[in-house]
């Protein structure tokens, strides 16, 4: 048995032009990725530290929701820095250690907040329909609006394809989960996507009970709709 590094399987980083450098995008593993610009370093959803492994440390933090696949509270310690900055719901407030509640900014859905020179808005995650049952209920967790030096970044967090999704305007980098039985199947996702028309889509978080999702089939079926919207395919499972 050969064994590799994750580090040595990670897919490679994309960039995007931004009124003031590159936008580095570090597709992580299933729910987490790395954005950076130039000496600022947001993680979202970090799982696991040795994926983070020849990887600059985080300024920023987000956290969508409480399941152990988007709150990881070990890496977090291992991870952070003593002045990174940790963006979470309540329900993820609730359960930081003290210490971790130096540098902590609690966002609610519709919430909104500057720091380090990008906005950051908490926007809905939720299964549809909705029910005080689901996996996901509205206003547990957040998806997360980034203004990152004249782009917006989406990042979804886990949810079907909710109005709030498909409301968005003018996003230019777009993460999209879609794994059953918990969000949303392709069709869906590629459907919500087509309604607000993000410039470059990524469909991420994509592995469900019965494995991983057809992402080439989301492609599809997005380029079928709107060939302007670049579908970036990108290995969001290193290790299987």
């Amino acid at each position: 048995m050969i064994l590799f590094s994750v580090s040595a399987q990670r897919s490679n980083p994309d960039s995007i032009a931004t009124k003031t450098g590159f936008l580095v995008i570090q597709p992580i593993q299933h729910a987490s990725l790395m954005l950076s610009l130039g000496a600022l370093t947001i993680y979202a959803d970090p799982s696991g530290a040795g994926n983070y492994k020849g990887l600059a440390l985080p300024d920023i933090i987000l956290i969508t929701d409480i399941h152990g696949d988007h709150f990881d509270l070990k890496t977090i310690e291992a991870l952070k820095k003593p002045s990174t900055l940790l963006v979470v719901p309540p329900v993820v407030a609730d359960k930081l250690p003290d210490s971790d509640k130096v540098h902590l900014l609690v966002l609610k859905n519709g919430d909104e907040i500057s720091r380090a020179g990008i906005s950051i808005k908490a926007i809905p995650m939720y299964n549809l329909p909705e029910s005080p049952v689901s996996r996901h209920t509205k206003g547990r967790g957040n998806g997360y609006v980034l203004g990152i030096s004249g782009k917006l970044i989406y990042i979804s967090g886990d949810t079907q394809g909710i109005p709030e999704m498909r409301g968005l305007k003018n996003i230019d980098v777009a993460f999209i989960c879609m794994n059953l039985p918990y969000t949303m199947d392709i069709t869906e996702a590629a459907d919500a996507v087509l309604a607000f028309k993000p410039k470059i889509v990524y469909p991420y978080h994509y592995r469900g009970t019965n494995g991983l999702s057809d992402v080439s089939a989301f492609k599809n079926l997005v380029e079928a709709g709107d060939k302007q919207i670049d579908v970036r395919l990108r290995n969001w499972y290193p290790v299987q």
